[in-house]
């Protein structure tokens, strides 16, 4: 889309010509890639959404793979001739890895017509999980991991029976640990899984409840985050580097640090407080919109094309 919006023309395949490579995974495939791209004088642009560190306390064994993952990380982003990640957070964490590639900041960005407000979605979202009007609901968004903070989610929808809880997404519980699996299982009937669920229900969900809560301890950016920005929800989120640089406690979020913070901020919401929160959250989007992000991935190409004068 993002192209789209810049009319850069992209190929669909690898058999059509191109002028840069633009990757988004770190798999062998992608690597086997940038040596071609390089063979054939073509330049490399890396989008660097996965580091060690969000690795870490998702799937089984993950936490043994994550620091051996690392040189494997700083081997394929070194490869690029251009480094683009979204959030300043993400960027330190490249750089410490010892990262000598130019490295631009720019959002994953949001797309703000999908996600405004809007009663027809809504009522979808209510008629699908049998909602009443006066429930109150709380959405998170996300896979089955404990660094998605899942197991606070769990234990504070337990501490408050009154309210709908629910966790989007999906993981195959055969590729998560023990804890997590039984966490999922051992649920209050208030916590809801529905799954994956995408278009206008999941888009009713996010400006429909009231609040978005994600207490996550490791985001790179947090993509499910712009989409609560851009339905203009009250969002609540754990205090942690992430967000430092582009969201403010009190001014277009709440910061959270433990599940006491959290149940007084979610029953806050609840009780109608904090709707000043919601335009200041829609600005955030706007500054990260893919309109916006367009413009400065163009900028990206056209410095690395430049780089051959």
């Amino acid at each position: 889309m993002a192209l789209d919006l810049q009319n850069i023309e992209h190929a669909s395949n690898l058999t059509e010509d191109c002028d840069i490579v633009h990757l988004n995974m770190v798999f062998k495939k992608s690597r086997k890639m940038v040596k071609k791209a390089h063979k054939a004088g073509k330049k490399v642009v890396y989008h660097a959404h996965t580091t060690a560190e969000d690795i870490e306390n998702s799937f089984l064994f993950s936490n043994f793979y994550a620091k051996r993952f690392k040189k494997t990380l700083k081997r394929t982003y070194q490869s690029a001739d251009y480094i683009i990640t979204p959030t300043n957070y993400s960027r330190n964490i490249l750089l410490s890895y010892g990262i000598t590639k130019e490295i631009a900041a720019i959002s994953n960005g949001i797309d703000l017509k999908s996600y405004s407000q809007n009663k027809d979605k809504e009522t979808k979202f209510l008629e699908k999980f049998n909602i009443s009007e006066d429930d109150k609901i709380v959405m998170g968004v996300g896979l089955f991991f404990k660094r998605k903070g899942l197991l606070d989610f769990i234990a504070i929808s337990r501490k408050m029976p009154d309210v709908k809880f629910f966790w989007f997404g999906h993981t195959p519980l055969l590729t998560l640990p023990k804890e997590i699996r039984k966490a999922i299982k051992g649920r209050p009937a208030n916590c809801i899984f529905p799954g994956y669920v995408e278009g206008d229900i999941i888009q009713g969900a996010y400006s429909r409840s009231n609040c978005f809560f994600f207490p996550s301890f490791v985001e790179n950016e947090g993509i499910v985050v712009l989409e609560a920005l851009a339905s203009r929800q009250k969002i609540i989120i754990r205090d942690v580097d992430t967000y430092r640089d582009w969201l403010t406690h009190g001014e277009n979020c709440l910061k959270g640090n433990n599940n006491e913070e959290f149940i007084e901020y979610i029953r806050a919401c609840i009780n109608g407080e904090y709707e000043e929160l919601r335009d200041e959250a829609y600005k955030v989007a706007e500054a990260r919109s893919i309109e916006i992000v367009s413009e400065k991935i163009k900028a990206v190409y056209e410095k690395v094309l430049g780089s051959n004068d």
